[in-house]
């Protein structure tokens, strides 16, 4: 059984959350363990998979009742807090002890996590902005208006959080880096921190280079974007077209956007784990930490 806090149904939140303790809490996460709240089978009527909700909160959450947080909406959920639920057990992002760790460090703004967990068999469908006709998909249309119209206010009436756009972060590896990036640019008024992580920039012909080439104008968004050097042969000089392409339309690398190639690096979580502390520290500075 995860070593989470389990808030269950989600629509239903109990005064007292149940806590599993079937097993042993990791003696390094005991603190960790008690601030993931888990938030079952969030049902939205714009898309038809249910998603399974993983919350971080930072240390001070509980202490200080006046506080409100940024908050940073991550896909494939299952893959960062938790080894027991992650794609390959025990592999996984190890997010909340980074988290903590630079929380207490100053090195980055407390901040409040949530993983959405990916839809299974659907996850390709709601991670792509286009259909692809041997691969399916393209529909990340309805999943952004789901993040947009309902995840956001469930979270913002759940937890205590700074909503405004300025507050506001999204990431993903893979196909959930696609799918930040492309919400990213479609909703800039909703979220202007992306971790673009090892994007899947080949979908569809790299129709997201376009997407980037089309807009009117560049708009306020500070991207991470990363890859290892060591994924798919087409990986690494696709990350490169992505970045040319952002910086042509006004991103400035060292400002609003950092481009960063992992040497040795595979497509793995592992590898993901790797990068989140210079990510964090570069989408939410803290107050001695402006500049990646």
């Amino acid at each position: 059984m995860p070593w989470l806090v389990i808030v269950a149904p989600f629509y239903r939140t109990p005064a007292e959350p149940l806590i599993a303790i079937d097993q042993p809490l990791p003696s390094a996460a005991n603190g960790l363990a008690v601030r993931l709240r888990k938030h079952e089978q969030f049902v939205s009527r714009l898309v038809e998979e249910h998603h399974d909700l993983i919350v971080y909160v930072p240390p001070m959450y509980e202490a200080q009742v006046d506080r409100r947080f940024p908050v940073l909406y991550m896909q494939d959920g299952q893959n960062l807090f938790d080894p027991e639920t992650s794609f390959i057990p025990g592999n996984y992002w190890r997010m909340g002890e980074t988290a903590d760790a630079l929380i207490e460090a100053g090195a980055i703004e407390p901040l409040i996590i949530v993983g959405i967990y990916n839809a299974g068999v659907k996850r390709i469908d709601e991670y792509t902005p286009v259909e692809d006709k041997r691969l399916g998909g393209g529909q990340a249309d309805a999943y952004g208006r789901m993040l947009v119209e309902e995840l956001k206010p469930f979270i913002a009436k759940q937890y205590r959080t700074l909503p405004e756009a300025g507050n506001c972060g999204m990431g993903g590896s893979s196909l959930g880096g696609l799918v930040t990036l492309y919400l990213g640019l479609r909703y800039p008024a909703e979220f202007s921190r992306l971790a673009v992580i090892s994007p899947s920039v080949w979908w569809r012909n790299r129709t997201i280079l376009k997407t980037v080439a089309s807009l009117p104008k560049k708009p306020e968004l500070r991207i991470w974007l990363d890859i290892g050097t060591k994924e798919s042969t087409r990986a690494l000089p696709d990350a490169r077209l992505l970045r040319d392409g952002l910086i042509k339309k006004g991103w400035q690398l060292g400002q609003d956007l950092t481009y960063f190639e992992a040497e040795g690096a595979e497509h793995t979580e592992s590898a993901w784990a790797e990068r989140v502390a210079p990510m964090l520290k570069f989408l939410f500075p803290g107050p001695a930490k402006i500049n990646p």
